[in-house]
């Protein structure tokens, strides 16, 4: 009988830690992207580099094909200037890709709402896709 409930804790202990794991994982992850938008909200770009793999692209409707890192930060990284906030509404993580949906909000009280594909690799943000929503679509846009 000891031995049986031995082993059950040993289980539930062993269960319990690789759940952990995988919920660590899932948090430094979370913590990247949610990292990423708030040095918009900074105008951090230190921030934002130490996030961003050396081999970074990023993709929008704006013209952006799998743009490098250097590009992103003379064609996008300006915009944060217009950036007020992000407030996330949905962020769904599996393995090394993540989903965002966002509205974001313009200095100037415009809202725009976009999601976001984010690929992962060692430990950075390796790929950015993003997907216009309805509203402003980007802050540098002059639709009202």
């Amino acid at each position: 009988m000891r031995t049986t409930k031995l082993f059950a804790g040993i289980l539930v202990a062993c269960i319990a830690l690789y759940s952990n794991a995988g919920f660590a994982q899932q948090s430094s992850t979370e913590k990247m992207i949610r990292g990423y938008y708030a040095a918009y909200e900074k105008k951090d770009w230190g921030l934002m580099e130490g996030l961003l793999a050396d081999a970074f692209t990023f993709s929008s409707p704006a013209g952006d094909d799998h743009i490098n890192l250097k590009l992103y930060k003379e064609r996008c990284w300006p915009n944060c200037n217009k950036i007020k906030k992000f407030d996330i509404v949905k962020l769904i993580v599996k393995d090394d890709d993540a989903f965002v949906t966002y509205n974001g909000w313009t200095t100037d009280g415009k809202l725009f709402r976009n999601t976001e594909y984010f690929r992962f690799k060692d430990g950075k943000i390796m790929e950015n896709e993003c997907f216009f929503g309805p509203g402003v679509n980007y802050p540098n846009n002059t639709a009202k």
